[in-house]
């Protein structure tokens, strides 16, 4: 299946019932398969005037107690910024697709990296925090979806998975989920009890808002938050590695890139160099803990990415001035190869010498 049609089928066999959306290249194939097959599974489909109104929409559905979806690419994600904030405040849980392309501004319709700030370190305003998973392929996004949904509705927090144009307009074989069962409108009452569904039931009446006028209850409120924040750095964190026991050089690079990073470490490998991949599967909260699994005798940190360098800023982190860190990168929408790969690392191996 192409990327953008296997995510929105995934996610309506995840019991995902509500989409609202606003077609953006390079992910309008998710926004016309779910115009086409959403409303088969009992949906909703809805296509909003502009990535203001759709998140918005989509605000009123996870208040309402719904699965909902939300997808667009990286200038759509950044209007929606203010909405995930407000998302985040009033822990309502959400998933976002940001299939991400080039930038900054308009950019490119070709894949790109450059979202990473804004995913991990939030476009909105206040303390908050999305839940970031970074699939490397089209079956990996297939099968974080269901993970996506159920650590959005567990910890009643937006989570976002930061996919890339690659991945979403490429086409690989994949093995769909089993369909999931919906929760039927008259029972989210008791699946979700915080949610606004009416008081039939003759139970309190529930309120959302991000709102405090009293700066201790929005003192109290942040402190909730971040209890659940640190929850999340605990129970949350996934990453991949190889190789790194006797590694001279250690890449670490997540989403397509790296699966162009592993044939650049088959590279080095016919030249004599041994090189180790840590590929975060979660940006946020990102795997600190992966890089003390590293050699201490390795040389050099190579943090690659489709950007300028932005997930650097956390591998410096990780290294806690251990070793050595450096970029590979390219950008405009111009994929790296694993030849440049291997090449930026052999110079900065010869530069430390």
């Amino acid at each position: 299946m192409k990327g953008n049609e296997a995510f929105a089928e995934a996610a309506i066999r995840c019991g995902c019932r509500y989409y609202f959306g606003y077609p953006i290249t390079p992910q309008n194939e998710l926004t016309e398969y779910m115009s086409r097959e959403l409303h088969k599974a009992g949906g909703a489909f809805v296509q909003a005037e502009s990535e203001l109104a759709a998140v918005n929409m989509a605000y009123g559905g996870a208040v309402a107690g719904g699965r909902v979806l939300i997808s667009s690419s990286s200038p759509g994600i950044a209007l929606m910024q203010e909405g995930f904030s407000f998302l985040a405040s009033t822990e309502l849980p959400l998933v976002i697709l940001n299939v991400s392309r080039g930038g900054p501004g308009v950019g490119s319709i070709q894949p790109g990296q450059a979202d990473y700030y804004q995913a991990t370190r939030g476009g909105g305003n206040g303390d908050y925090h999305l839940i970031v998973y970074a699939p490397s392929s089209i079956q990996e996004a297939v099968d974080m979806m269901e993970k996506a949904f159920s650590v959005a509705d567990e910890y009643r927090n937006p989570v976002m998975i930061l996919a890339d144009g690659m991945l979403g307009q490429m086409m690989e074989p994949v093995i769909l989920p089993e369909p999931l069962k919906a929760v039927d409108i008259d029972d989210i009452s008791k699946a979700k009890p915080w949610a606004l569904t009416g008081t039939k039931e003759a139970r309190p009446h529930n309120v959302i808002k991000s709102l405090y006028l009293k700066p201790e209850l929005l003192e109290n409120n942040l402190r909730k938050l971040k209890e659940k924040y640190d929850k999340a750095k605990e129970a949350l964190v996934e990453y991949s590695k190889s190789n790194l026991e006797d590694a001279d050089v250690v890449f670490v690079a997540y989403g397509s890139t790296a699966r162009i990073v592993e044939e650049a470490i088959e590279i080095l490998e016919k030249d004599g160099i041994k090189a180790g991949l840590i590929r975060p599967v979660t940006l946020w909260p990102f795997p600190y803990a992966a890089f003390d699994e590293i050699d201490p005798e390795t040389k050099l940190l190579i943090s690659v990415e489709l950007s300028q360098g932005q997930m650097i800023d956390d591998v410096k982190i990780g290294s806690k001035g251990r070793y050595p860190v450096t970029l590979s990168g390219r950008t405009g929408g111009i994929l790296i190869t694993p030849s440049e790969v291997a090449q930026d690392a052999k110079k900065a191996l010869e530069v430390i010498k």
